[in-house]
């Protein structure tokens, strides 16, 4: 009897085991199905100056997400018509809605509770615009549980003079992305004087600073400031402020979005044709609406880049071009365009960060989001974009040029390799300085560590010849 009961215990110990596997895979499986809810936001402008990047900046985030997170887009040509199936870490991730803004305060603050309060979102990707960033940042220093990433906003403030812990920028800012332009207006085309004329406000004074700090930096001299208000749609009255041309050696352009061509078209109405030597821009002489208005006006003339690199030839570049196109080709995106580009280094960002806080959110995916990502147009450092104890990158930079490409239209041409640009710009910024305004900062010389050490491109090809 007892041999009977040791028999039948032997032989039911296997589908015990069995069951208590079993019980185990269903309980993962309840779990997998039950995981918390990540709930993320994207933040882009639908309307204003830069309405027309909002399919852009989306589609550069959920790139990233479909590449790195399952995600799978809802319509290959309209990336705002949403996505499913993200996941990271074992949750399920819901882009609980797109913002929409206009590049003004009172619309960003109002998309953000939106967003953050009615929508409950965890994490936010974005914004677009300069002073959009600086009001979002002053809002996540009052929300510390939440996460903010900029999407593609150049504003120096947000990272550098507020600074809030729950904010991450994977990209450059406006100062950034200019640096070594000014170096080549006064080496390669010889300017001394010069005057400027920039959107007044956060961003254009921003990338402003990037050029006048570098000019003057090399001795030139800034003359005259202009400042139109963004959106102008008369821009006759501010170029009139500016000298005229037998007064100065050249502009600097730092007039964007929709405001480009008819602030250029408002000189040629005062002073006449323009001269392309006679003028360098920031990263509007080549984006969007600038590329039909503007860019076959001004062959031949420099621009600040934009943190990207058309026409780059390294492994890295063609691998995220690839996978861009791979997504989103049907869209028909400019792929090199830091409108996508920074976005998706944005989202591919927070993938890793998630992925090591395991879905953690709050402060723990604020120590896990990765201090380094490696980037398509990054070099130096073995491609990877590091972060600053701010929290905001220190990244290659590309001095571009405007020429006539083999089909005869306008093409960007990268002149210049700046590496590793810091938010410091080599020092002369400081988080207890005023943010750039429209005195800020002053013309004065200054040794950059870029100085006569600019690498020329050709060919999408960095060289050891020195232009700057």
């Amino acid at each position: 009897m007892g041999r009977l009961r040791g028999r039948r215990w032997r032989i039911l110990l296997p589908f015990a085991a069995m069951a208590i596997v079993a019980a185990a895979i269903a309980a993962s499986s309840l779990a997998a199905h039950s995981a918390s809810v990540i709930r993320l936001a994207i933040m882009s402008d639908c309307k204003g100056a830069f309405g027309g990047a909002y399919e852009l900046d989306i589609g550069g985030a959920e790139a990233a997400l479909a590449q790195y997170a399952h995600g799978k887009p809802v319509s290959s040509k309209k990336p705002s018509a949403g996505m499913t199936g993200i996941t990271i870490a074992g949750h399920p991730v819901k882009i609980v809605g797109y913002g929409c803004g206009n590049d003004t305060v009172p619309v960003a603050i109002s998309e953000t509770k939106r967003l953050m309060e009615q929508l409950k979102a965890d994490i936010m990707i974005g914004p677009l615009s300069g002073d959009e960033a600086v009001t979002i940042a002053h809002y996540a220093q009052k929300h510390p549980t939440k996460t903010f990433i900029i999407g593609t906003a150049g504003s120096q403030d947000p990272t550098l003079q507020i600074a809030p812990k729950n904010m991450f920028r994977y990209h450059g800012d406006g100062a950034q992305w200019n640096a070594g332009t000014g170096i080549l207006a006064y080496k390669k085309l010889g300017w001394r004087k010069a005057a400027i004329i920039m959107d007044d406000y956060s961003f254009g004074w921003t990338s402003a600073a990037g050029l006048i700090a570098d000019f003057c930096g090399a001795g030139g001299k800034i003359v005259k400031r202009v400042f139109p208000p963004l959106n102008t749609t008369d821009y006759a009255p501010y170029v009139q402020q500016l000298p005229a041309p037998s007064k100065v050696d050249g502009y600097f352009w730092v007039v964007g979005g929709t405001g480009t061509g008819p602030s250029l078209k408002a000189y040629e109405s005062a002073y006449g044709k323009v001269d392309p030597k006679k003028f360098v821009g920031n990263l509007f002489f080549f984006f969007q609406s600038g590329f039909a208005d503007v860019a076959p006006r001004l062959i031949g003339a420099y621009y600040g880049g934009f943190g990207n690199a058309p026409g780059l030839k390294t492994a890295g570049a063609k691998q995220y071009e690839a996978t861009m196109k791979k997504w989103f080709g049907p869209a028909g995106f400019n792929v090199t365009d830091s409108f996508v580009y920074n976005y998706f280094n944005a989202a591919h960002a927070l993938v890793i960060g998630l992925t090591k806080s395991g879905g953690a959110l709050g402060a723990s995916l604020n120590a896990s989001l990765p201090r380094s990502i490696k980037a398509g147009y990054q070099v130096s450092n073995g491609g990877q974009v590091k972060l600053d104890s701010n929290r905001q990158a220190i990244a290659d930079q590309y001095p571009q040029q405007i020429v006539k490409g083999p089909d005869g239209k306008p093409a960007a041409k990268i002149v210049g390799y700046v590496p590793g640009v810091d938010q410091s710009f080599g020092g002369f910024f400081k988080k207890t300085s005023p943010p750039p305004g429209r005195s800020q900062p002053p013309c004065v010389k200054h040794k950059f560590p870029w100085a006569g050490h600019i690498k020329a491109v050709q060919n999408g090809v960095i060289t050891k010849k020195t232009i700057g």
